[in-house]
């Protein structure tokens, strides 16, 4: 990379995303209320992408101000459920709570990345994911929640599918990486263009 590369997020899976796809960067997480930002943005009734969207580029941003002539990404990602956003659960119960909620049914996860240079968006992206959950027991999801709760109170729909959360999906469509909560390729694809990624 000619320029520093920060990823303005403490997501542990987006660091290894780019740190397999080779992409040399620095980490910086952001302090943002994204609670207060998503409420004040559904008030406004903004669609659950621009909510996304927002949130990205408020992360990137703030990083960005702060670090002139560093390339800076900011990711979101919101999982809207028939026009309802979900969000990280708070408790175990919360967890099986939502779950209860998708099971037998589709929702949509969106994942957004905006990259700052000098406190400004230079790119940005919005991948989207259809997904349907199949039906589950509830002796399953109590289970599942109980194994599974370190690592899923940090996920929004209380999944991860590169873990155990795979088993609750029938199908899925759109690409796995959006999942994760990056547009990797899409990204991958802009800083090779951009000449930062050699071809």
């Amino acid at each position: 990379m000619p320029q520093p590369f920060i990823l303005a997020s403490g997501s542990v899976i987006r660091h290894k995303l780019l740190d397999q796809a080779g992409v040399m960067h620095q980490i910086t997480k952001p302090r943002v209320d994204e609670e207060m930002i998503k409420a004040a943005l559904l008030a406004e009734e903004a669609t659950p992408r621009d909510i996304a969207d927002a949130l990205a580029e408020m992360k990137a941003t703030k990083i960005s101000e702060k670090h002139p002539g560093a390339l800076v990404l900011g990711c979101d990602q919101v999982l809207d459920h028939r026009g309802t956003l979900l969000s990280k659960p708070e408790t175990p119960q919360d967890a099986i709570t939502q779950l209860q909620s998708l099971r037998g049914d589709r929702h949509s996860l969106l994942s957004a990345a905006v990259l700052c240079e000098d406190g400004k968006p230079i790119w940005r992206h919005v991948g989207q994911v259809r997904l349907r959950m199949r039906e589950i027991s509830d002796a399953y999801l109590q289970d599942y929640v109980d194994r599974n709760w370190e690592s899923i109170r940090h996920a929004v729909g209380c999944y991860k599918l590169e873990e155990e959360g795979v088993r609750l999906f029938s199908n899925i469509q759109g690409d796995y990486f959006h999942v994760l909560g990056m547009p990797l390729l899409e990204l991958l694809n802009y800083l090779t263009l951009r000449g930062d990624l050699p071809k």
